[in-house]
């Protein structure tokens, strides 16, 4: 099957290529595009572009879902409702930015279902393009069987496609503005995490930049989506010194407000930060990324072993944060230190750190965070938090060495 999708990829390019110029993004045809369900336990999509594209077509299990990518389709101006106006055998859709050049497009299966068709026929004069899947429902083994990424999925690996290289002696730490593209994060009315957070980490990056001595990756620059496992490996890639996830989310249960800094830990402290961290898993899994590779029981007590060293380290870093925000007018959480198991942070080897902005299920913080100058403030002191600790943490590296 996979074999099938990939000649169609190359096929509809060449039809598309001699039809007219890629170099703008094919449009989704809102009017004209719709999934519905169809006769005999069968679902319909129909995606009408401005111009053909190369595409590919997946299934995934445990939740199950189809998911098309393309290079690459603009999505604004298009809803969910309006490509699913009424939720059947396909429960939901979500689609978006995946990572620079590619596009991505979900629907979470309320039934196993597998691809019959997958037709994309091009106008040969105006471009113009129709993606038709026909879905049927199949058993859940066979569906079972035939589901997986294919072998190049984790596109996420890296984060972009040439990482910069750090300075030979200079100290790197790599700012992950959380979510992004396909994966919103939290959102309030107009107010989406991801957005805020990209604008943090870029004005972050500026600051320590200003200061100098400093090598800073952004995980991502732009409204893309990366995988937690890209962000991990992308934090590697460069030999980071520090790692600084930023996120402002939303409980729907308790209540949360003010800044807090996580650090790993496999239990979490309380239940709230245990929602949080199944919360940021869960945002992998819809967004189609393939989770099921997990660490052997040999890897997991090596990195056990690594942490030893790297966990003081850790904790110095989430209190240089916590003491600096603190001291620019917070306001903090009442317990601003706190743990969960965040997939984000387990690098054996990287002092890492997820800081919560603030939450956006909170007024009071919802207020702030959309307050340029408050966010200013913020990142001034989240700045001087990763400065204080590089300097501290230099100063201790020949008293560890010993």
């Amino acid at each position: 099957m996979r074999a099938i999708f990939v000649a169609l990829m190359v096929w509809v390019y060449a039809v598309s290529t001699q039809a007219q110029d890629l170099s703008g993004l094919a449009r989704v045809d809102v009017t004209n595009s719709e999934i519905s369900d169809g006769w005999f336990g069968s679902s319909d999509l129909t995606l009408t572009l401005s111009q053909g594209v190369p595409y590919r077509v997946f299934s995934l299990s445990d939740p199950a879902r189809l998911v098309v990518d393309f290079r690459e389709v603009d999505f604004s101006g298009v809803s969910p409702d309006s490509l699913l106006p009424k939720p059947g055998r396909i429960s939901a859709v979500r689609f978006g930015a995946f990572k620079p050049g590619w596009s991505r497009l979900v629907l979470d299966l309320d039934l196993p279902m597998l691809p019959k068709q997958i037709v994309m026929p091009v106008d040969s004069s105006s471009g113009r393009a129709v993606l038709s899947i026909t879905l049927n429902e199949v058993s859940k083994e066979e569906f079972a069987e035939r589901a997986g990424p294919p072998v190049d999925a984790d596109w996420g690996v890296q984060a972009a496609d040439q990482p910069p290289e750090p300075a030979p002696d200079g100290f790197v730490v790599v700012i992950d503005p959380g979510h992004g593209g396909i994966d919103p994060g939290a959102v309030r009315d107009t107010t989406s995490e991801k957005e805020l957070m990209l604008g943090i980490g870029l004005a972050l990056r500026d600051a320590l930049r200003r200061a100098g001595g400093v090598e800073v990756v952004l995980t991502r620059d732009t409204d893309t989506f990366v995988s937690l496992t890209g962000r991990v490996a992308l934090a590697h890639q460069v030999g980071a010194d520090a790692f600084v996830s930023l996120h402002a989310d939303a409980l729907s249960q308790g209540q949360a407000r003010g800044a807090t800094v996580y650090t790993l830990s496999e239990e979490a402290s309380d239940a709230a930060s245990a929602q949080l961290a199944a919360q940021h898993d869960r945002a992998d899994i819809l967004a189609g990324v393939d989770l099921s590779g997990t660490d052997d029981q040999v890897a997991s007590v090596l990195m056990d072993l690594a942490r030893t060293e790297t966990m003081p380290r850790t904790d110095t870093l989430a209190t240089a944060l916590i003491d600096n925000m603190a001291t620019a007018g917070g306001p903090m959480n009442k317990r601003p230190r706190r743990e969960a198991a965040f997939s984000v942070l387990k690098s054996a080897d990287i002092p890492s750190v997820l800081v919560e902005v603030g939450f956006l299920s909170d007024q009071r913080d919802l207020s702030n965070l959309r307050d340029p100058v408050w966010r200013a403030v913020m990142v001034e002191a989240l700045a001087s938090g990763i400065l204080q600790w590089r300097d501290d943490d230099l100063a201790m590296q020949p008293l560890i060495r010993q």
